[in-house]
Order: structure tokens, then sequence, then C-alpha cells
């Protein structure tokens, strides 16, 4: 489990080190840039994660395929070729979407000067949705045939990338126009590109990948299997979009409070997804290793790769925490001047956010991997029945009762996160502990 979580972890952590890189550089342009990027941001991020679990539900997949071994190069191939063709599909609905920034914006009530703004930047943002989500399949299928190092060492390709791009197109340095906002969208578009070429050349180069072919024709259908992917997959988009539905509601619940606010958030929850990471590489694993088994029939072997995720996950996240209440204001810095008066407001909330945070680490790591290894013995409706009830109703109920209706304001969003998290975490991990009772280790 740690030599399969371990360097998908990193990736994980890498690839939100991508994201920083745009905090980071956007940060500089002042707090009503920030407030906009952070909208913009919040719905792609929705509709990324969404489309990426929902193309990401090859994953076990490939893993029971690999374990039963039978005719596994072709299975596994027609797999990713069908998830491949899903990308392309998802990714245009999303780019459609963007394509009304404005207006969504709007809608949800938000100022119009952030909304204008945010609306430009989430439309020229969505030319990379496409290569990204492709580039998840891609990493799902070398961290399941052996070669998650890999994700790792494209993902840190993809920080430099991003960060020359930011500091080239955001201010005009390396004879680029200096484009302000628009210009880190431009660099997150040649990074996803970039970083898709590079898993193209690695699948190609390695021996053992190269013998998938899994872009062979790629112009064959594969029906049946397309349909496979999606039955799994669209709970698993259900349950990405109950979390990160809640997440980016508060966003908005946050725009209403006001901007300090909603820019003390986007800090905070920046590392707050940034610790996450590690618990959902673990998910990631264990969803390989408890599939692997599960398609193999070793029910006690899928047992004991569970637990295994289920304890990485929760130590690592019992260190994250620890680290948030001890040192707030050194890891605030890494993203915002903590000495300049004028962040001086936003970074009090965002303070006040991280021990929030804190407090509910532990249970979201533990649902991530509880997850993970639901998702390899490919159950998945339940699950989002679950997540839905837990993070809708316990969650978002409780951040709108406690943000508008008491004077916590800012606080009691965050306090409502935690609610969500803690319930979904509860409810996921007693299926777990009754799978056998519930029959979901039979293949």
């Amino acid at each position: 489990m740690l030599l399969l979580a371990a360097p998908l972890a990193l990736a994980n952590l890498l690839q939100m080190a991508v994201y920083a890189v745009d905090v980071i550089f956007v940060a500089r342009l002042g707090q009503i840039p920030l407030a906009a990027a952070s909208l913009s941001t919040t719905l792609f991020g929705l509709m990324m994660w969404c489309f990426s679990a929902l193309t990401g539900a090859v994953s076990p997949l490939i893993a029971a395929e690999l374990g039963r071994g039978r005719h596994a190069l072709r299975e596994v191939r027609r797999s990713v070729r069908m998830a491949l063709w899903l990308t392309v599909t998802c990714g245009l609905i999303g780019m459609t979407i963007c394509r009304f920034g404005v207006e969504i914006m709007l809608a949800t009530g938000q100022n119009p000067v952030l909304a204008s703004p945010a609306g430009a930047f989430l439309a020229l943002l969505s030319w990379s949705m496409i290569p990204q989500i492709a580039c998840n399949v891609l990493r799902t299928f070398v961290a399941a045939l052996g070669r998650p190092v890999f994700a790792t060492f494209i993902t840190a390709l993809a920080i430099a990338v991003n960060a020359l791009g930011n500091y080239a197109f955001v201010f005009g340095h390396f004879g680029a126009p200096a484009m302000g906002l628009p210009g880190s969208a431009v660099s997150t578009i040649i990074t996803a590109l970039i970083t898709l070429l590079s898993y193209l050349v690695a699948i190609y180069t390695d021996r053992r990948l190269r013998r998938y072919h899994v872009l062979g024709r790629w112009w064959r259908s594969e029906w049946s299997r397309f349909r496979e992917i999606v039955k799994i997959g669209l709970p698993i988009a259900a349950i990405v979009i109950a979390e990160g539905g809640l997440f980016s509601s508060a966003a908005f619940l946050m725009g209403l409070i006001g901007p300090a606010q909603l820019a003390g958030h986007a800090v905070a929850l920046q590392i707050a997804a940034f610790a996450f990471q590690v618990p959902f590489g673990v998910g990631q694993a264990a969803t390989i290793r408890v599939g692997y088994h599960f398609g193999a029939g070793d029910s006690a072997a899928a047992g004991r790769a569970g637990w295994s995720g289920l304890t990485v996950a929760f130590l690592f996240a019992f260190v994250a925490a620890g680290a948030m209440v001890l040192f707030p204001r050194p890891i605030l810095s890494v993203y915002v001047d903590v000495n300049a008066p004028a962040n001086a407001t936003m970074l009090n909330f965002a303070v006040q956010y991280l021990v929030i945070a804190a407090a509910f680490q532990l249970f979201d790591g533990t649902q991530a991997a509880a997850s993970g290894a639901l998702r390899g013995l490919q159950d998945t409706r339940v699950p989002m029945v679950l997540a839905l009830l837990g993070y809708w109703i316990a969650g978002f109920g409780t951040a709108v009762v406690l943000g508008f209706w008491t004077p916590l304001s800012g606080l009691g969003v965050w306090i409502g996160l935690a609610a969500g998290l803690v319930v979904v975490s509860a409810l996921l991990t007693w299926r777990w502990l009754g799978r056998e009772r519930l029959g979901l280790l039979l293949t």
C-alpha cells in the first residue's frame, strides 16, 4: 500500500502545488483579482473533480482486469480507450458551461465587480479542461500498471512549467505581454498540454506500458465498456459533486458575507486541500489494491488492503491537523505576505478557518480512504446516497444556519463543512465494516 500510495500522494501534493502557483501569482495582483479567480476556479475545479471522478471509474475496472488475469492486455486497452472517449464528451460539456461564467456568477448573487473578471477568466480557463481530464485517465493507467512514479515526475515538471508561465504572462517577462489575471489561465492551458504530451511520451517509452497500445484503434467503439465506466463512474461523480459542491457553495456563501472573508476562505481552503491530497492518494491506492484482490476473488487480501489504507490516511491526517493548529501563520506565509497591513483582515479570517480545517482533517482523511476502498469493490451507489445525505443535509444545512443566522458568520460556514465530513466519514466507515454482511465482496 505504501509503495503505491506514496508516489500517488506525492503527485497529488505536487498537483496542488501547480494550483498553488496560480494563487501565489494572482494574490500579488490584489484582493479583487484573487477573489475573482477564487470564484472561477471554484466552479472550474468542481467540474474537473466531477469529470475526473467519472472517467476515473476506469481505475477499479483496470485493477479488477489485472487481478483476473484473463486477456488483461486487451481488456485494459479497451477500458482506457473508452475512458478517453468519455473524457472528450465531458470536456465539451464543461467548456460549454464555462461560456456562461458571468451569468452563473450573477445568478448566485455575486458582486458584479467580481462577476465580470471571474467569468472572462473561466471562459479562457476552459480550454485546459479536456487535456487535464485526459491526463487523469492516463495517470490512472500508469499507476494501476505499477508505474505511479511517472505521475510524480510529470507533475513536478508541470509545477515548473506553470511557474514560468505565470511569471511570463501575468507580469510580462521573457518578452510576453503582461496580461494580469488572464495570463494565469494561459499558463494553465500551456501546462495542461505539456503534461498530456509528457504522459504519452512516458507510456510509449516504457516497455511494459507500451505493450498495451492505449491509443491503438482509438476510433473503435466499445459501447458495453463505455456504459460500464459510466455506470460505476456516475455515483462516484455524484459523491465528488456532493463534497466538492459543499466546498464550492461555501465559497459562494463567503462571497455573500464579504470579500475579505472570501479571500481568507480561499487561502485557508487551499491549505486544507493541499493536506487532503495525501489521504486522497491513499484512497486512490486503496482502490487499485482492493480492486486487484476483488478481481482475483481474494476477500481476505481485499480487506487487508482496505484497512491498510484507512490506517495510513488517519495517521497522516493527524500530523497535518497538528501542523495547522501549531503553525498557522508560517503556513499561510507561503501564500500571502503575513506582514502586509493590507492583508491583516484577510489573514485573521484565514487563521480562524485553519483551526476548523485542522479539526476536520481526521474525518476527511478517513472518508477518502474508506471511499477508495469501497470503489475497489465497485460499490459506488450506496456511498453516493450516504455522501449526499451527509454533505448536503448535515454539512450545507449547518453552514447556512450558523453562517447567516448566528454571529459566527464565516466561521459558522466552516463549522458546517466540518459537520458534513464527520457524518460522511462515519457512514462510509460503517459500510466498509459491514462489507461481508452486505455481500460487497462477491465478484
